[in-house]
C-alpha cells in the first residue's frame, strides 16, 4: 500500500512541476514591448548559508523579438531579518559547465558573474532601493577611474520572477557593490608563496557597538569574516590580522586628537565623497545606514589608506522604515554629530564641512533632488509596473508582511507628499545663512511667489516689503535677504 501511496505522491508531484513549468512557458510567450522582464529559477531546496545548484533563465522582449537566455547558476537566500518573510531575496552566482565563474552581461547592467535578485519584501511600492540608487548614482562617483565609468551604487532592472515554474512577484535584479565594481587591487601572490592584501571592502553588519559608528572596537580574533560590527568582503576568503588591522587603525584616527585628525583627514576619507552621503541621507531620509548597510573601501592599502563610503539597502527611506510602517519625520539634521568622522568634521567645521554640505545642497536642490526630478524617476518605475500588469499581480500575490494597495500611484501619493515635506523643511534649514546662497534680485516683471510652505503671497510684483525668508518664486527656491 505504502509503494502505491508513494508512486501517487510521485505522480502527482510530477504533475504540479509540469503544470508549473507550463505556466511560466505559457507566461513568457505573452511578453511585449511593455512587459518587464521575466526570470525563472529552478532549483531543489534553497538554503541561507550555503549555494545551490540551479538554473536560471532569463526572458524578455527586445525589438520585436523574444530574447530567452538559460544559465547554470549556484543561488542561496541572502539577506538578515529579511529571510524570515516568504517572498525573499536571493545571491545568484553564474556558472559555466564546469562550476567556474561566468561572467554575463544580464539585461545591459554589466559584465558580472554574481548577482542580486532583491525581494523588496517590506517596500510598499517595491522601488524604494533603485529610485535611491538612481539618485546616489547622479551625484557621487569614485574619485578615482574604474572600468564601471566611476560608479559607487548598483545598477539594476524590475523583472517578474517563477520559482520553478511558479509566479512569484517582482524582483530587482542588481549587481553588487564588489571589488571590480570599484576597482579595488586584487590580492597578491608574493614569489615566496605567500600573499599580499591590497584592495579591501567592508560592510556595517549590524548597530551592536560602537565599532559602527568608528568609535571604538574590541580586539578578539582575526580570523573571522565578521568582526565586531563589521563584514569583510573583499578579500571575504583572507580574513586574518592583515585585512582587519586596516579597520583598527581606521577607527584609531578617527578617534585621534583634534589636531592630528585636521592634519590628515583627507589622507583617510574623500571629503566630497563624505558630503554627498549627508545631503543624499538627509533628502531621502535613508534611516538604516551609516555605516550598518554601508560599505567602506580602500584601492590599495600597500599605498594608502584613503577610505570611500558607498550606501546599501536602502529599503528604510522615503518614508518608510525599516520594517515597512509609515515614518513621517523629516531628516533628522542632527544624525551624524555621534558618527566618525563626521563628528569632529561637523563640530570644528574641519575643511570647511559644514558651508560645503550646505553649498552641495545648493547645487543639487534645483537638480537631482528637485521634486520633479525624484517624481519623474517614481512615476517611471510605477508606469513600468502597471502598464506591464506586474502591480495587479503583484499586489493580488502578496498581502504580507506589508499589505499592497491595487492603486500603486495612491500608494505613491503619500511618499510624494513626504518628499514635498521633507524638501521644503530641508531648503528653509540649509538655504538661510550669511555663508550659503545667493540674494535674489528683484525682477522688474511680475512672478508669482508662495511662501515655502505653499501659501501664495498675493503681490505678483514681489512687495519691497517681503520679508528675509526662502520662497518658492516662479517654480524655483530662493533665499530673499
Amino acid at each position: 500500500m505504502r509503494r502505491y501511496v508513494a508512486i501517487l505522491l510521485f505522480v502527482a508531484g510530477s504533475a504540479l512541476s509540469s503544470a508549473q513549468t507550463t505556466l511560466f512557458s505559457s507566461f513568457k510567450n505573452t511578453l511585449n514591448e511593455k512587459s518587464l522582464p521575466v526570470v525563472n529559477l529552478s532549483s531543489g531546496t534553497v538554503y541561507k548559508y550555503k549555494y545551490v545548484q540551479g538554473n536560471i533563465e532569463i526572458v524578455y522582449y527586445e525589438n520585436g523579438n523574444l530574447v530567452d537566455n538559460t544559465y547554470d547558476c549556484m543561488l542561496r537566500y541572502r539577506g538578515g531579518n529579511s529571510t524570515k518573510y516568504t517572498k525573499r531575496s536571493y545571491a545568484v552566482k553564474l556558472v559555466d559547465e564546469n562550476g567556474e565563474d561566468l561572467d554575463v552581461n544580464l539585461l545591459g547592467i554589466r559584465e558580472e558573474n554574481n548577482w542580486i535578485l532583491d525581494a523588496m519584501a517590506v517596500d510598499r511600492i517595491r522601488m524604494r532601493n533603485r529610485v535611491c540608487f538612481d539618485i546616489w548614482n547622479q551625484i557621487s562617483f569614485t574619485p578615482y577611474r574604474t572600468d564601471f565609468n566611476n560608479r559607487n551604487g548598483t545598477k539594476g532592472e524590475f523583472v517578474e520572477v517563477f520559482l520553478n515554474g511558479k509566479y512569484h512577484g517582482i524582483y530587482c535584479l542588481s549587481d553588487k557593490i564588489d571589488r571590480k565594481l570599484l576597482g579595488l587591487k586584487k590580492i597578491k601572490n608574493d614569489d615566496d608563496g605567500g600573499q599580499t592584501v591590497r584592495g579591501l571592502l567592508y560592510k556595517g553588519k549590524d548597530w551592536k557597538n560602537k565599532s559602527i559608528y568608528l568609535k571604538d572596537y574590541v580586539s578578539w580574533k582575526y580570523d573571522t569574516v565578521i568582526w565586531n560590527s563589521w563584514e569583510l568582503s573583499y578579500p571575504d576568503d583572507f580574513p586574518s590580522k592583515d585585512t582587519w588591522q586596516p579597520m583598527m587603525d581606521l577607527i584609531d584616527f578617527c578617534n585621534s586628537s583634534p589636531d592630528e585628525f585636521t592634519d590628515h583627514i583627507n589622507e583617510w576619507f574623500y571629503i566630497d565623497n563624505l558630503v554627498d552621503l549627508v545631503v543624499f541621507v538627509w533628502a531621502l531620509n535613508v534611516g538604516d545606514n551609516v555605516y550598518k548597510n554601508t560599505f567602506l573601501s580602500t584601492v590599495d592599502i600597500t599605498k594608502g589608506h584613503r577610505y570611500l563610503v558607498s550606501p546599501w539597502d536602502m529599503d528604510m527611506s522615503l518614508y518608510s522604515k525599516w520594517d515597512g510602517t509609515y515614518y513621517d519625520k523629516m531628516a533628522a539634521l542632527g544624525r551624524f554629530d555621534t558618527i566618525a568622522p563626521f563628528n569632529k568634521l561637523i563640530e570644528y567645521n574641519i575643511e570647511g564641512f559644514k558651508d560645503k554640505v550646505k553649498e552641495r545642497w545648493m547645487e543639487l536642490y534645483d537638480d537631482v533632488f528637485l521634486p520633479d526630478n525624484v517624481f519623474s524617476l517614481l512615476d517611471y518605475y510605477a508606469q513600468r509596473f502597471i502598464e506591464s500588469g506586474a502591480w495587479k499581480r503583484e499586489s493580488s500575490r502578496w498581502y504580507a508582511p506589508v499589505p499592497l494597495k491595487q492603486d500603486l500611484m495612491e500608494e505613491l501619493d503619500l511618499v510624494k507628499d513626504w518628499y514635498n515635506r521633507n524638501y521644503n523643511y530641508l531648503c528653509e534649514q540649509l538655504m538661510t545663512g550669511s555663508s550659503v546662497g545667493t540674494p535674489f534680485k528683484r525682477p522688474e516683471t511680475p512672478v508669482s511667489v508662495y511662501t515655502i510652505d505653499g501659501i501664495r503671497i498675493d503681490d505678483p510684483d514681489i512687495s519691497p516689503d517681503l520679508k528675509p525668508g526662502t520662497y518658492l518664486i516662479d517654480g524655483k527656491i530662493r533665499v530673499v535677504r
